[in-house]
């Protein structure tokens, strides 16, 4: 008899632990469709990234998925703040002196800089992300350019502080919350599931950088292993209870898709864990 493979919600220890998600825009940068997919796009029309970063709110604690890049990293790559990570934390309650814990979904320039933002957090990182970036691998110059050496030195330094946790492949944060090795976009790339009022949701961060990536398996041209991306594709669909709980880690439509936090943040801050639009 074959065994029955286990499903990732078997795993869930703590399921009535609920959390409210924010979706914080950061920055922007304006490009064309051909250049967010392999083999390009022939409708070759306007396809900007937006950058976030994610808050997840509980009844006592607050997680920070990401943590994005500053003015400095903006001016170095030619990218648009829209406005400041302390600025749409604060605008939710949030102050950043007081995160206790950061998960990094992977440590690209735009997911794992502002590395002084957060002085009191334990920082949650994969094994193969940590040698990954520190490894030979680095070496070669289309895979290094995406991240910035300083980023990664600050994080061997949190490391010798005690303050990062390793994880190595699926793993539980706290009730309610769990990482998952996609890889893909890079070695060690994790994306977290969250449970919320609405069910199981996955901030998938850059295993998919826009719906569309995900949606026609079309992958974005920034990879480092092609056939993981596009099994990630169907591994974060399956940690979800439903399609339009899957979040894209760069695609505008997220601030279409899902309400504002409030009248101000229009825009800006989105509600992830409230009703679609």
């Amino acid at each position: 008899m074959t065994a029955r493979q286990p499903d990732p919600k078997d795993t869930v220890i703590h399921p009535t632990e609920t959390y409210r998600v924010y979706a914080i825009k950061y920055a922007r940068h304006e490009r064309r469709s051909p250049a967010n997919f392999i083999g390009g796009d022939t409708h070759d029309v306007p396809m900007p990234l937006d950058y976030f970063v994610w808050a997840v709110v509980g009844k006592d604690r607050t997680f920070l998925v990401d943590t994005g890049f500053d003015q400095a990293g903006a001016d170095k790559r030619g990218r648009h703040i829209t406005r400041p990570i302390h600025e749409g934390l604060q605008a939710v309650g949030i102050d950043p002196a007081g995160v206790q814990d950061v998960v990094i979904t992977h440590m690209h320039y735009d997911h794992a800089g502002n590395r002084d933002l957060f002085p009191q957090a334990r920082y949650h990182v994969q094994d193969k992300e940590m040698s990954f970036c520190t490894g030979r691998c680095m070496c070669h110059h289309p895979l290094a350019l995406h991240f910035e050496p300083d980023d990664v030195a600050s994080m061997v330094h949190k490391v010798f502080k005690g303050r990062v946790a390793f994880h190595d492949g699926d793993d539980e944060i706290a009730p309610g919350i769990t990482v998952h090795h996609m890889g893909g976009h890079t070695a060690g790339l994790q994306v977290v599931r969250v449970r919320t009022e609405k069910g199981w949701m996955v901030l998938a961060s850059d295993a998919s950088h826009f719906y569309a990536n995900m949606e026609g398996k079309r992958p974005f041209p920034a990879v480092y292993n092609v056939a993981d991306m596009m099994e990630a594709y169907r591994r974060i669909y399956a940690l979800a209870d439903a399609p339009q709980l899957v979040i894209p880690g760069h695609d505008p439509q997220v601030l279409e898709r899902f309400p504002a936090a409030g009248r101000e943040h229009e825009g800006w801050i989105a509600r992830l864990d409230g009703d679609p639009r």
